[in-house]
């Protein structure tokens, strides 16, 4: 499996940030929204999870919250950060669920799809500690 661009960009054109080591996430595994022709769903989009998401994802057919320690998968529960296909943040966001977006952790190839100006509406903004 090779990546599409050695060097991954986020949505300002950057080097991508990890999206999160734990749970580990991406296509390779490896932190971060990275893509390939053999990743179909393409996981481009860095979101934080939600209850009224995940209840969403599992209505629709696909139950991030369950544990399948067969595939290495933890299930997601609500504020963990995750690589979403980019088919899937698309049909949430049709149907007003779209999780928070972390940007700076956000493929490139997340714009063919959808307006950076969209996805800034729909971004993450760290909590101040």
């Amino acid at each position: 499996m090779t990546q599409r661009f050695p060097v991954a960009k986020n949505v300002f054109g950057e080097p991508l940030v990890p999206c999160s080591f734990n749970p580990v996430t991406g296509f390779f595994r490896d932190g971060c929204c990275k893509t390939c022709d053999d990743d179909v769903g393409e996981h481009l989009a860095c979101v934080v999870m939600t209850a009224t998401f995940l209840a969403f994802s599992t209505s629709c057919g696909n139950d991030l919250s369950t544990p399948r320690p067969e595939w290495g998968f933890p299930g997601l529960q609500p504020g963990d950060q995750w690589c979403l296909c980019a088919s899937r943040w698309v049909e949430a966001w049709r149907a007003g669920v779209a999780p928070k977006v972390v940007l700076e952790s956000t493929n490139q190839e997340m714009l063919e799809i959808v307006s950076l100006e969209e996805l800034r509406k729909h971004a993450y903004v760290m909590p101040e500690e």
